[in-house]
């Protein structure tokens, strides 16, 4: 440690940490095979699917968020934003940016649905016996 490093502001890391946090890097897994083929059997098992296009963030890579007409969803990493484009062209589906038109409702309602039944099987499970 220098003479003057305590007086630096911000968190006070060393080594590997403090360059990832100095350049913004971080490590992420890209998309691979196994992604590509869950997507693909995701999307011929469902009807009334939708792509959403979500962009590369620094935790994470370019996705594809694949959700079906009642809601149900998954989300998998992708090579790019055309592979993702081009891959729902393939399956006619539409695809969207999700940055532009966020995420649908019916997803939203599908996961308060799963939360719901959830809460609900927990409380069968521990609920007091009579």
């Amino acid at each position: 440690m220098g003479l003057f490093d305590r007086f630096r502001k911000g968190p006070k890391m060393s080594g590997p940490a403090r360059d990832a946090a100095r350049t913004g890097s971080t490590r992420v897994r890209a998309s691979d095979k196994v992604d590509e083929a869950h997507l693909y059997e995701w999307v011929t098992a469902r009807r009334g699917v939708e792509g959403f296009v979500e962009p590369r963030t620094a935790v994470s890579e370019v996705t594809l968020l694949l959700v079906a007409h009642d809601g149900e969803w998954t989300r998998r990493r992708v090579p790019g934003v055309k592979w993702a484009h081009d891959f729902c062209n393939k399956h006619q589906v539409p695809s969207y940016d999700a940055a532009v038109v966020g995420v649908p409702q019916r997803m939203r309602d599908y996961n308060s649905r799963v939360r719901k039944a959830q809460k609900a099987a927990d409380y069968e499970q521990y609920k007091p016996r009579d």
